[in-house]
């Protein structure tokens, strides 16, 4: 019998999920039930992944360490999440994380990280990035991790890049076409993604080099100069709004107890 109950606590685990499984929890996310939570054996959280969906689970054994789940009923199905990606330079830890934490909740499904000429970051720990990840999307209700890649020069990432995925490059100078007139113009249902460059901008090579790409269209984000992870955020949000998944309600109705 289904319960009226309101599940807060949601996991993400990559076990296939369906009605009478059994999953069980590393120590890191039982330690986190049994000591922060302090949940008692019987209590309800929520699986997810995207493969199967979400899922009501009861929690039957929790140790210092461990933790055993039955799989009940199924609360949501899987959904397609709007094919965007987001090509970042590496900034300082503390942005960087707010960056991958809020590029999750809007939506993006894969992150990749790149070193330009004037990237002042020279290491990415992508362990923690996907870390982050999946706190976010645990907290945002989505049921898809966005992939996060590893590290690369941004010219070899484009040397390799798949030209049928389109790609806005933020352009702080130079000529460029205001992002809402570009956007307005374009059909959803394309891949696209969204390149943001360092703090220090990109460098004259590398604005040239961008611009003799077919698949490479230069956007204006206004008049003001954004730090990286702002107009990062910024564009995605235009792009979830023009071709992305906003025009779609949420899935809860708001009106529970």
């Amino acid at each position: 019998m289904e319960s009226n109950e309101k599940i807060v606590t949601r996991l993400h685990v990559d076990e296939p999920l369906s009605k009478g499984t059994s999953v069980g929890l590393d120590h890191g996310r039982a330690h986190f039930l049994r000591t922060v939570l302090r949940l008692k054996p019987g209590a309800l959280i929520a699986l997810f992944n995207a493969r199967d969906g979400e899922w009501r689970a009861r929690i039957d054994g929790l140790g210092k360490g461990w933790c055993s789940l039955s799989v009940l009923d199924q609360s949501r199905e899987g959904e397609e999440t709007p094919d965007i990606w987001l090509i970042f330079a590496p900034i300082k830890r503390a942005r960087l994380d707010f960056l991958v934490e809020k590029a999750t909740e809007l939506g993006c499904v894969r992150l990749l990280p790149v070193f330009t000429r004037h990237t002042a970051v020279d290491r990415v720990n992508t362990e923690r990035l996907r870390a982050n990840v999946r706190e976010a999307a645990e907290q945002c209700e989505r049921l898809s991790l966005p992939e996060v890649s590893d590290p690369l020069a941004l010219d070899q990432l484009l040397a390799d890049w798949p030209e049928e995925r389109r790609i806005l490059y933020c352009a702080e100078a130079g000529e460029a076409q205001p992002i809402s007139e570009c956007l307005a113009d374009l059909q959803p249902g394309s891949s696209w993604a969204i390149l943001v460059g360092p703090e220090g901008g990109f460098s004259g090579e590398e604005r040239s080099g961008l611009s003799h790409l077919s698949f490479c269209t230069a956007v204006s984000l206004g008049p003001r100069i954004l730090r990286s992870d702002t107009a990062a955020l910024a564009a995605l949000a235009c792009w979830q709004s023009a071709l992305g998944d906003w025009s779609v309600r949420p899935h809860r109705s708001g009106a529970e107890a």
